[in-house]
């Protein structure tokens, strides 16, 4: 063979790995009362790195939903077909837990063992939007009692069933959510599908919602206007008697990124659905349901970052340039520390509002006023930074990280999704705002959870944003800086009180201290590098 066919220098596949050795995720899953959930969250993050599921990603990520609005004699079926890979990763997402389990489970810290699980299972994040929805649509379920009671043990089910029929016949169902209208987006209260009252305890509703995700998923929560205003709905696909809800599926979205997921616009014409909650109540009994989904985006973002940066270490480890291995280069490790912190700072913040979601959900006060502020700014934080963040990993492997098979492209395409689901930068600004007008108590718990005198940079940013909060003074206007500076002094006091010292320092110096150029790689010299990317290096 001719020399120049001799292939040297090249990356190994990132294969076999484990995704829950990381040291931050672990740290924050004892921290958050999870630690009897370290052999399940091991044990799912093997079963990620494995080639097998790796593959069964790569196939659902490729081979994109297919929408049949009719069968082959001109019968209406409005199904989905998805690759048989999309299926093997839900099987076992179900199987492990990551729906709606933890509603299943009395134990403390079921929460956080959910999320620490969710953030190890990074093969392909699409059918996760299914799966996150089965968690999220419990507590707004539960404002039905009867219905809570025949559904949510099969939404808790660890069995997928994927066949279209009567959900109460299933071992165990998924759930979906239809709220948002071309009109509208964000703003659910201008929808105007219709709900009117059947006299049978049923409503029927006529309507075009214009994102619903998962459409084939057994049941769905859908936000329409009854006779007293907006209402929340429990609608099924197939109805008690085995016929077909009147739910017609009229196009798939064409995405940047998602692709195993089937985003799709519905036509409701006279769909049968039961009320869920009061009518006119229809925004308070899904708010839970918005938080829980939130929280996903947060967590899935944080991921996002830890997935880069874990593919950019371990291809500047096998990768040599100008004679030496990346990762022995002055200005990469600059790149990956920085990358490294910014991952660990979202991880830590991530699992502190899954452990104050998992303590509220059972009546802490507390928990749940720093969670509603928390989780308002964080998300909106930590999801704006998950597109910077995979842009910079994928230019830790140069061109080859631009080609598909590397990941990378379909990393940095998820990576925007997070920050629009369930609300864009600005509502969750603008939402952080409104936590602190409509609950202000949640400030004082907020800047009592600081825990401020350990560190003088973490004082003046949490001095200079306590001046910015008593200025109300065009505060719509500066809504983004109030979430970023609440997350930064959430994420800088986590760090100064639990994580390691080297992240923390270089924390606190770039993001909190000012010495930090307008990308990553700019963090200033004098800083112990060592520590942090050894925290970052994959292993199996």
């Amino acid at each position: 063979m001719s020399d120049t066919h001799v292939v040297t220098n090249q990356v190994p596949p990132l294969e076999d790995f484990n995704p829950a050795a990381s040291p931050v995720l672990t740290e924050a899953l004892i921290r958050e009362g999870g630690e009897w959930g370290l052999d399940e969250v091991n044990a799912v993050g093997a079963l990620n790195g494995s080639a097998q599921v790796q593959r069964w990603g790569e196939l659902a990520d490729r081979n994109q939903p297919i929408l049949h609005t009719h069968d082959r004699y001109g019968h209406r079926v409005d199904e989905v077909e998805y690759d048989p890979a999309y299926h093997e990763l839900m099987t076992a997402a179900v199987k492990h837990g990551l729906h709606a389990a933890p509603w299943a489970d009395d134990r403390p810290g079921s929460h956080v063992v959910r999320a620490a699980k969710t953030s190890v299972w990074t093969a392909e994040p699409g059918h996760m939007c299914p799966i996150s929805m089965t968690y999220a649509v419990v507590p707004a379920l539960r404002f039905n009692p009867e219905l809570a009671k025949v559904y949510e043990p099969l939404l808790t089910s660890r069995v997928y069933d994927p066949e279209l029929t009567v959900p109460s016949t299933k071992p165990g169902i998924t759930a979906g959510m239809s709220m948002t209208e071309k009109q509208g987006g964000s703003d659910v209260r201008a929808g105007t599908t219709q709900a009117v009252p059947n006299g049978d305890g049923t409503y029927s509703l006529t309507g075009h919602k214009w994102f619903t995700s998962a459409p084939m998923g057994d049941i769905f929560l859908v936000l329409a206007q009854a006779p007293n205003g907006l209402s929340c709905f429990f609608l099924p696909r197939v109805l008690p008697d085995g016929s077909r809800n009147r739910m017609f599926l009229q196009r798939l979205k064409d995405k940047l990124g998602n692709h195993a997921n089937a985003s799709s616009e519905v036509e409701y014409d006279g769909a049968t659905a039961w009320l869920v909650g009061e009518e006119g109540r229809g925004v308070k009994t899904i708010i839970e349901m918005v938080n829980l989904t939130r929280l996903d985006c947060t967590l899935g973002s944080a991921t996002s970052m830890r997935t880069g940066l874990s593919r950019a270490v371990h291809h500047a480890q096998h990768r040599k340039a100008f004679g030496a291995y990346l990762i022995d280069q002055p200005l990469m490790r600059n790149v990956l520390a920085d990358l490294a912190v910014e991952a660990e700072a979202a991880t830590m913040l991530a699992m502190r509002m899954a452990g104050a979601t998992d303590k509220a959900v059972r009546g802490d006060e507390r928990e749940g006023l720093l969670r509603r502020i928390g989780l308002a700014a964080g998300k909106y934080w930590v999801c704006k930074r998950a597109t910077p963040h995979a842009g910079e990993a994928m230019e830790c492997l140069g061109g080859n990280g631009y080609v598909e098979e590397s990941g990378m492209p379909r990393l940095y395409r998820e990576a925007p999704l997070m920050g629009i689901w369930e609300g864009s930068g600005n509502v969750s600004a603008l939402d952080t705002l409104r936590a602190m007008a409509t609950r202000p108590e949640c400030v004082e718990v907020l800047f009592d959870e600081l825990a401020l005198g350990q560190d003088p940079r973490l004082d003046a940013h949490a001095a200079a944003l306590k001046a910015q909060l008593g200025e109300f003074d065009n505060i719509e206007y500066r809504a983004r800086k109030v979430a970023e500076d609440i997350s930064l002094a959430l994420q800088g006091s986590l760090l100064v009180r639990h994580g390691h010292p080297a992240v923390a320092e270089a924390f606190l110096a770039s993001r909190l201290g000012g010495q930090w150029g307008g990308a990553f790689g700019t963090l200033p010299t004098g800083l112990d590098l060592a520590p942090i990317i050894e925290r970052a290096l994959v292993k199996g």
